[in-house]
């Protein structure tokens, strides 16, 4: 496994925060998880070292995930920054 720390940012205009949530509703993980299992070919889980609530908008917000291989940081944030568009959400760094 490799562990790689991401900062993103987001206009959460269009979100109801930052964690998923039962009730189906657009979150910011929820976007982010299903583009990182895209691009890594296997579910993967972020961790997140805090949350935002419905509308909140972030600038540098670090989350955390486990890969099964490795990944150079410059080709996983093009890569997942393609898989996010047209979402307002942007991976900034690995």
């Amino acid at each position: 496994m490799t562990r790689i720390a991401v900062a993103v940012e987001y206009d959460g205009a269009g979100f109801h925060g930052w964690q998923t949530q039962e009730s189906g509703v657009r979150t910011v993980q929820e976007e982010l998880e299903k583009a990182l299992s895209r691009v890594a070919n296997h579910p993967v889980a972020l961790i997140c070292a805090g949350r935002t609530d419905a509308g909140v908008h972030a600038l540098g917000q670090v989350v955390h995930l486990d890969l099964e291989r490795e990944v150079r940081p410059d080709k996983l944030c093009d890569a997942l920054n393609a898989h996010l568009r047209p979402a307002p959400v942007a991976v900034l760094a690995a």
